[in-house]
């Protein structure tokens, strides 16, 4: 039936309060929280300590047109033979959120901000996460910097972390910045009252570019999925957009692996256990194997994430229009991240997808709660405090962390995919050219080309494969459930 609900987003919002309560998530503050809130009305101030002042650098945050809890700024300089000295300055969340108050708590048992299709809920309540732990610009902050220096060659030379004050000149968004290096656009605006702020994004943009190339060549894999944002129109869903990699993003990817990598061996070879970021050796190689061999290539018997790098950037050259669904199927069947403890010393798994061995999230402590583990560890070590968390206290966090960061995904999804029901609520009966992008026991599935959606082909699936071009009717949508049911013609 077609959907004739005016307001979409309550709709939406209905629905991810729903799918939130479901999997054991608060999708509101409570009374105490809101007390303990009251209480906070200004950044707080270090007492007595050895905090560098680094307000002179050119500080500047580059986010979502739409971010507003702002977690991290990125500076650079030049050094001599072609080296470049990186800067990663991490909002003080624990400054402000003392362990075992109500607002820790009630981060705790989130463990994310949940970024729904209507409306975000987040991890830390908005006066704290929009402002006074938001790296704002036009403010003086203390932070977490990482400090890092990059050879020509994309090799991580030397990190180090240290707590400093830091001044964001200028709130960037990804979309304009990648504009503006691919030469789409002059320049920015804000370049005239920064001076030297383009140099520093010109520079920042050569170095990432050097990292990332130096991961993938050791087996970072290159994915491509498709995301997409719901565009608004008052409140109803007007359009989905498809998120794009571009230059900009790849700058803050490339920086934030590096300085998750930097704060994990920062704990490590001082002693201190940690929650560490694993992507585990794929367990199912065979199928992984199975796929490439499906599209032409070949891989060892072996998990070797070199070799399937290989394959991705083929197939991504050859066939640009199906690889994001050939990197569905590979993210599927590598497996999820997951958090896990570890001592100091003790052999870790690594980051299969990012060629990483010692990795931690610790870069948005704004938005999730692992990051606010690290920071506070982090701060401990400067301040040559014992570790504040017991390894065994770590191991049960990181098993509560993982199934929180699951579920959260899977409230994301649900509300994502009530989202594309609704945009197509009246187009019934309308085709559409498409690509399946799954066929087995359990059904066959298409991707729309015109609409960044999938759905169900519940008539005419019978020989339909993946990666076969066609064409579809929708028949019928569930906003609720978020189906979405095709006829192949």
């Amino acid at each position: 039936m077609p959907d004739t609900h005016p307001h979409h987003r309550g709709r939406l919002e209905e629905i991810a309060r729903r799918e939130m309560l479901f999997r054991g998530f608060l999708p509101d503050f409570s009374n105490e929280v809101e007390t303990e809130l009251g209480n906070l009305q200004t950044p707080a101030k270090p007492n007595g300590e050895q905090i560098k002042d680094l307000r002179g650098l050119l500080w500047c945050s580059i986010d979502n047109d739409d971010s507003m809890d702002l977690d991290q700024l990125t500076a650079a300089e030049a050094l001599e033979y072609g080296r470049t000295r990186i800067w990663v300055s991490i909002a003080d969340v624990d400054a402000l959120v003392d362990r075992g108050s109500h607002i820790d708590a009630h981060a705790l048992h989130n463990t994310t901000s949940i970024y729904t299709a209507a409306k975000i809920f987040p991890m830390l309540p908005d006066k704290l996460s929009t402002d006074l732990t938001s790296l704002n610009p036009d403010r003086d902050r203390v932070s977490m910097v990482v400090e890092m220096v990059i050879s020509p060659d994309g090799t991580l030379e030397d990190g180090v972390v240290y707590r400093a004050w830091v001044h964001n000149y200028a709130k960037l968004v990804y979309e304009n910045v990648s504009a503006w290096l691919d030469g789409q656009i002059p320049a920015l605006e804000i370049f005239e009252a920064v001076p030297g702020l383009a140099q520093s994004l010109r520079l920042q943009d050569r170095a990432a570019h050097e990292m990332g190339g130096l991961r993938h060549r050791h087996g970072a894999l290159t994915l491509e999925t498709i995301e997409a944002k719901p565009i608004f129109e008052g409140n109803s869903v007007l359009a989905l957009q498809r998120q794009e990699k571009n230059r900009a993003r790849s700058i803050i990817e490339d920086f934030m692996i590096a300085a998750n990598t930097v704060t994990a061996n920062f704990l490590t070879e001082n002693g201190y256990p940690s929650v560490h970021r694993v992507v585990r050796a794929p367990e199912r190689w065979d199928q992984i194997m199975e796929v490439a061999r499906d599209h032409g290539g070949n891989l060892p018997n072996q998990p070797d994430a070199i070799a399937l790098q290989k394959f991705l950037m083929q197939e991504q050259k050859d066939h640009p229009l199906t690889f994001p669904d050939v990197s569905l199927s590979i993210i599927k069947l590598i497996g999820s991240g997951e958090y896990v403890a570890e001592k100091p010393g003790q052999e870790a798994p690594g980051h299969f997808g990012l060629a990483v061995s010692d990795y931690s999230h610790s870069t948005a402590p704004n938005r999730r709660y692992p990051d606010l583990i690290i920071q506070r560890q982090l701060k401990a070590l400067i301040a040559k405090e014992p570790s504040p968390y017991s390894f065994e206290t770590l191991e049960t966090l990181a098993r509560h962390l993982t199934i929180k960061e699951d579920d959260a995904q899977k409230v994301e999804r649900t509300v994502a995919k009530s989202a594309a029901a609704l945009l197509l609520s009246n187009r019934i009966g309308e085709t559409f050219d498409g690509i399946i992008t799954g066929a087995s026991d359990k059904g066959t599935w298409v991707r729309v080309l015109s609409v960044p959606v999938e759905g169900k082909v519940i008539r005419g699936a019978k020989g339909a494969n993946v990666g076969h071009h066609v064409r579809v009717r929708l028949l019928s949508v569930d906003v609720d459930r978020g189906f979405i049911d095709f006829q192949r013609i």
